[in-house]
């Protein structure tokens, strides 16, 4: 099964975008942006993310192609830059698994229960019965 989700680009749309444009006028031809950022020193920025997904029977989806088109504003709303970034130009981060990597702060269960940490079970390890 294929899933394409984010944003879908009118033929043509992103050629038709150029230096100076007002900010009104990329909203009349590519449309509302997947998300925005602003810079309070420079302007704001469009960015239009398009994501395809595959999946295979009982496996996890796999990230198949990532767009993002970046448009960026000047403080005046005139288009400064336009770029197109694709899945090999980032990482992929995962945001949803409320953890945070920490560089040697590995812990295993058997560290844990062995060290006396882990616990009421831990506690009972480390004592003779």
């Amino acid at each position: 099964m294929v899933n394409r989700r984010g944003y879908y680009a009118k033929p043509g749309a992103l050629n038709q975008i150029r230096e100076g444009m007002a900010k009104s006028e990329v909203e009349a031809i590519m449309g509302s942006p997947s998300t925005t950022a602003s810079v309070n020193l420079q302007g704001d920025s469009y960015y239009y993310i398009t994501s395809i997904t595959q999946q295979r029977s009982f496996l996890d989806p796999s990230e198949q192609n990532r767009e993002i088109i970046a448009i960026r504003f000047s403080k005046q709303d005139q288009v400064t830059s336009v770029a197109h970034y694709g899945l090999e130009d980032g990482r992929v981060i995962n945001m949803l698994d409320r953890k945070t990597p920490v560089i040697g702060q590995e812990f295993s269960l058997v560290k844990e229960l062995l060290s006396g940490r882990g616990g009421p079970v831990g506690s009972v390890i480390g004592k003779s019965l």
